[in-house]
């Protein structure tokens, strides 16, 4: 039988669907405003969801929200104070919780970030991508390199010391140089913490349908080697494949993530995961993707839709999040967060270990090298077999 020790950390994410516009390269659960939205039914709607799951979940503390989507910035103060009010009352958050919101720089002035840091977000994300307007415009972005600016001032001065910029690399016609100074300009802004990551083409987005002249894969990889060596130098550290952070300001939400932790998702197309550590079981949810259908299903008994994980599926997605991490883990995280014995993939580490993709010492796994450069065929290694 699964057998959990005590009650896995659990975060709260929130799904806000809508934006002004769709970004070509965007694959998430998104709608562009087309009409007049009813925020106040959207967030009942969640609220009615998190009514439904507090018998799953009673008594164990939020250790950090995380407004995602979509574009959370488009979200009203009086909305977002609506929802941070009633959600504290029906949930115990920690006191030390992590409150994030996902900000596009086209959507916000002084002004809205202060209505956030009023209503009790005490992080922001901000979608920046470049500082170069050519490429802003050729990833459909609707603000420019001036305005990503003046967001990130206006961040500041309303009182958050606790941000995340978000980069991209390998982009349209993207020279290595202009790569650099994307981050160079980032980082004269201090942010605590930055994302970087390379475009990619996903299924189902334009670029994928007509694709845009990327750098060739040589090149993708020396702007990522060169941007690494740059943060690196400015004191960043590398904590996850695409997260580096200034001391102690990782994003704990994400952590949560890697280390296989629980998390309730809101609102349309949101994805959770919940363990029942009595009855030593894992599901997961997933609610409907149309911010419609996902106001309308909010008034059944039994929303969304559940699936119980079995303990193949558990162990690769433990290892499909918990591999990300750059500085590696203790295996006894393996057993604490799927409650399962490692002698269950003791033959596929020792394999890997042969390969030299992993290394062992003292109980603590890490990724080598060569590891870190064939990922993918890591974490193909716990697949369930079929």
């Amino acid at each position: 039988m699964v057998k959990f020790n005590q009650p896995l950390p659990l975060s709260l994410y929130v799904h806000y669907p809508w934006c002004i516009q769709k970004c070509p390269y965007c694959d998430f659960n998104s709608h562009t405003l087309k009409a007049e939205i009813d925020e106040a039914a959207y967030i009942d709607a969640m609220l009615k969801q998190l009514e439904l799951m507090l018998p799953q979940i009673w008594g164990r503390p939020i250790k950090s929200i995380f407004f995602g989507g979509g574009t959370p910035s488009l979200i009203s103060q009086a909305g977002l104070q609506r929802f941070m009010s009633q959600a504290r009352a029906l949930l115990g958050f920690s006191p030390d919780i992590e409150i994030t919101l996902e900000a596009n720089p086209g959507t916000v002035d002084y002004e809205k970030f202060a209505g956030f840091f009023d209503a009790g977000i005490n992080r922001l994300s901000m979608g920046i991508q470049s500082f170069a307007n050519d490429k802003l415009k050729a990833l459909g972005r609707i603000h420019s390199s001036e305005e990503a600016k003046r967001a990130i001032a206006a961040a500041k001065n309303a009182g958050f010391g606790n941000f995340n910029l978000d980069l991209m690399f390998a982009l349209p016609q993207q020279s290595l140089q202009q790569a650099l100074e994307d981050v160079e300009q980032a980082l004269e802004f201090a942010p605590p913490h930055l994302s970087h990551y390379q475009l990619t083409l996903e299924p189902n987005t334009p670029f994928y349908r007509h694709p845009p002249q990327l750098p060739d894969d040589d090149l993708a990889w020396d702007m990522q080697l060169a941007c690494q060596e740059l943060l690196a130098k400015s004191g960043y550290h590398h904590y996850e494949v695409s997260a580096y952070a200034q001391a102690n300001k990782e994003s704990r939400h994400n952590l949560n993530y890697w280390q296989f932790g629980d998390y309730i998702g809101l609102g349309a197309g949101a994805h959770g995961k919940i363990t029942m550590a009595p009855e030593g079981r894992i599901f997961r949810t997933q609610m409907p993707a149309s911010p419609g259908g996902y106001i309308a299903e909010m008034q059944t008994a039994e929303p969304g839709r559940t699936t119980w994980l079995q303990g193949a599926d558990v162990s690769f997605e433990f290892m499909l999040n918990a591999l990300r991490l750059q500085d590696g883990f203790d295996l006894a995280l393996f057993e604490q967060r799927t409650g399962l014995s490692l002698s269950l993939i003791e033959t596929t580490l020792t394999s890997l270990q042969a390969q030299q993709l992993i290394a062992i010492d003292n109980h603590w796994l890490k990724l080598t090298e060569r590891g870190r450069n064939y990922l993918n065929n890591v974490v193909e290694a716990f697949l369930p077999a079929s």
